[in-house]
Formats: C-alpha cells, sequence, structure tokens
C-alpha cells in the first residue's frame, strides 16, 4: 500500500510553507506554542479565508472546496508547524461550521457558513460547566420554549476564545424529565444579545484564552437551534471525534519541538547519550502520532466518523505532548523554567509554557481516562460493565 501524498498534495503544502513564512518574514506574528488555541489574530484568519483555506473540505454548494480531509490535514499540519495564530477561525472550521453542514438548516447554512469561510464568524465553544466536566451530559445550563424563543439560563466555563468571539456554540437541556443523554439541544448563539457575560479566565501561563460566560435570561430565536430538539448529545458526539483527532492534539507545542533540538545541537548537548536517547525517541514518538492522525482522516474520506480512532490518536498525542514538556525542561534544566518576559529565557520561554499549559492537555477535549474507554468499548468490543 502506497501512503505517499500526491502530486498535488505536495504542492499544496509547499503552497501553504510558502504562505506562512512570507507571513513570518514581514514580521506579522512569530511562532508560538498553542498558538492554534491562544493565537487571537484577525488579520490573519482574514489572510487565510482570501486564499479559501476555511471549509476546505465542505460541499461547494456551501462556499467550500468540496477537497478531502487529508488536504485539511496538511493545511493543519504546517499552520501548527509554524506555529500560526489561528484561534479565530479554527473552531468554527474545526468543527462547528462542518455540524451545521451536517445537521443545520437551510437559513442557518446561508446565514453562518458564508461568515465562517470569509473569516468574520468567531465560533467560541459552549460545552463543559462547573459541575459536567468529564461528564457533559450532566450540564444543567436549561433552554425553555417561549413562543418564538429560547430563553437560556446557566454558565459554561473553559469556553474556548470567550472574549472575542461573536457566536456561541452552546449545549443546553431542553427537557429537564429525559434521561441525562437525551434532552439535551445545539444552539448557535449570536454573543451581542442581552444577558451574556463574559469573565475572562486567566490560566497558569497568564493566558486569557477562555472565559467563564453566564446566560441570564437570554431570549435565542428558534432559528439557531441546530438539527433536532432534544437529540443535540448524539450530534455533538459527532463533531467530538473531529475536535479530538486533529493534528493540534500533537502538534500544538511543535514550535518548542524543534527548537528543543536545534538548542542542543547548537550548544552540544546532542553528544549526551541520555539526551541524544530522549530526543530521538521524541523524534519516533512524533512520526508514530502523526501516522495515527492521518489514518483518522483517511477514516474520514472513507466517510465514516473515526470515533475509536479519534479517540486513540488524541490519547497518544496528549501523552506526546506532555513528554516534550517534560523533556525540554530536562535539557534546559533550571533556565527551562523562565517565561518569555526573561531576557535570559532560552528559545523565548516556550519550554516554561509548554510545561505549565501541558498538564491540562489530557483533561481538554476528553480526559484519556474517558478515552480509553472509548477505545476499549468501541474499538475493542470490551463489555462497559
Amino acid at each position: 500500500m502506497d501512503f505517499g501524498f500526491t502530486e498535488e498534495q505536495n504542492k499544496f503544502r509547499q503552497e501553504v510553507r510558502n504562505f506562512l513564512e512570507d507571513e513570518i518574514k514581514k514580521g506579522y506574528w512569530k511562532p508560538a506554542c498553542d498558538a492554534w488555541i491562544q493565537g487571537f489574530d484577525p488579520g490573519f484568519t482574514k489572510r487565510v479565508a482570501q486564499r479559501g483555506w476555511i471549509g476546505l473540505t465542505w460541499p461547494k454548494e456551501y462556499g467550500g472546496q468540496g477537497r478531502s480531509y487529508i488536504d485539511r490535514l496538511i493545511l493543519t499540519e504546517e499552520m501548527l508547524r509554524y506555529g500560526a495564530p489561528a484561534a479565530c477561525h479554527w473552531f468554527a472550521d474545526r468543527q462547528i461550521g462542518g455540524s451545521i453542514v451536517t445537521f443545520g438548516t437551510d437559513e442557518q447554512k446561508k446565514e453562518l457558513l458564508p461568515k465562517i469561510i470569509t473569516g468574520e464568524a468567531y465560533i467560541g465553544l459552549g460545552m463543559s460547566e462547573p459541575g459536567a466536566g468529564s461528564d457533559l451530559a450532566s450540564l444543567q445550563t436549561r433552554a425553555i420554549e417561549d413562543g418564538d424563543y429560547y430563553r437560556i439560563n446557566g454558565q459554561k466555563t473553559w469556553t474556548s476564545g470567550g472574549s472575542f468571539v461573536n457566536y456561541f456554540y452552546l449545549l443546553a437541556r431542553t427537557d429537564p424529565a429525559a434521561p441525562k443523554h437525551r434532552g439535551i439541544s445545539e444552539f448557535i448563539v449570536p454573543a451581542d444579545l442581552p444577558g451574556i457575560t463574559r469573565i475572562s479566565m486567566i490560566d497558569i501561563t497568564g493566558t486569557e484564552a477562555w472565559n467563564d460566560v453566564f446566560f441570564d435570561e437570554v431570549r435565542v430565536p428558534k432559528k439557531y437551534l441546530i438539527g433536532e430538539k432534544n437529540r443535540g448529545f448524539l450530534q455533538a458526539l459527532h463533531q467530538l471525534d473531529y475536535e479530538r483527532s486533529g493534528m493540534e492534539r500533537l502538534m500544538g507545542n511543535y514550535p518548542l519541538f524543534e527548537a528543543i533540538i536545534q538548542f542542543a545541537k547548537e550548544n552540544k548537548l546532542s553528544r549526551n547519550p541520555v539526551i541524544r536517547n530522549k530526543l530521538a525517541e521524541l523524534q519516533i514518538e512524533f512520526e508514530i502520532g502523526r501516522l495515527f492522525i492521518y489514518r483518522v482522516a483517511a477514516v474520514m474520506d472513507e466517510g465514516r466518523a473515526p470515533n475509536w480512532e479519534a479517540a486513540m490518536s488524541k490519547a497518544y498525542s496528549t501523552a506526546f505532548e506532555q513528554t516534550l514538556a517534560n523533556v525540554a525542561m530536562q535539557v534546559l534544566g533550571l533556565y527551562g523554567q523562565l517565561v518569555s518576559d526573561s531576557k535570559l529565557a532560552p528559545i523565548r520561554g516556550l519550554a516554561a509554557h509548554s510545561y505549565l499549559s501541558s498538564k491540562g492537555y489530557s483533561l481538554q477535549a476528553g480526559t484519556s481516562e474517558i478515552l480509553k474507554n472509548i477505545l476499549a468499548t468501541r474499538g475493542l468490543g470490551l463489555p462497559s460493565s
């Protein structure tokens, strides 16, 4: 079997690289860790949109390119390789736009998809709640029908990009009497509606990439209900496969990966057999993770949701990212603790940022324990109890 890329795909990869290198040369931004979720740059998103690179896999009738998931993975891989500030469009492109394509009404497709494709719709993920993280079905945010509206009350936490988005994707309970995995619905909520309050969450790195978002009697027009009422949890499971399986789970800290290898070479640290072996192991583990994720894209191109494949690749990639952070700190020693503000910080303080961030990687988009359960029951067919 040939696992190589087509000539067209190789040309596309080079086109993306040329664009990103030109962006860096012009001084628009510097490569950074976690830039896919923390790099808010509307100008960059606009320039990406102008090249037709948002909604790459969506049908052409909705403004997409109709290209393969392998093509899109090539694009996102290069974005991550260069640490590009893609947070403004990442979530809308990765999963919410696709959910609208699959489950949305014609009106939603006409209103929202063009805004996403042109880089004008920034969508934050309103899933997790203070009492509903790994057990998402325990969420308590309520949406009550009221004429042509739903009245929404509740709190969301760890809302990605909550401080700058102009739409929220929201899961809310529409039937409190139903079993917890039922009676949940999906909504797209304009962020300027009365009753929405955002409070920035400053994480351990000092980043404000997430928000607590409060909904107090927010009247959301019924036209913003996605898909079927009370089937939102099942619809959300469909998109979670796409959230978990992306290359960002492996390459979110790729600028550090490249930098620590270069640092070891320049300072002749790679002559130390212990360090050399650690770096070699990282390279091998990275290549394995990359193959896992390309397999997920191949499954998507077959028209099948990558349920257990996504769970496996995310759990593996999360472990790699945490190992990368640990190895970087070991190689740099005490200097690795210095953050980017320090003039003495090696490799721009990327190691300290990555190390502090990495503790949350095994929680985001599903804990490693949950993912291993999915792999066991749906991949290996083991009993669930």
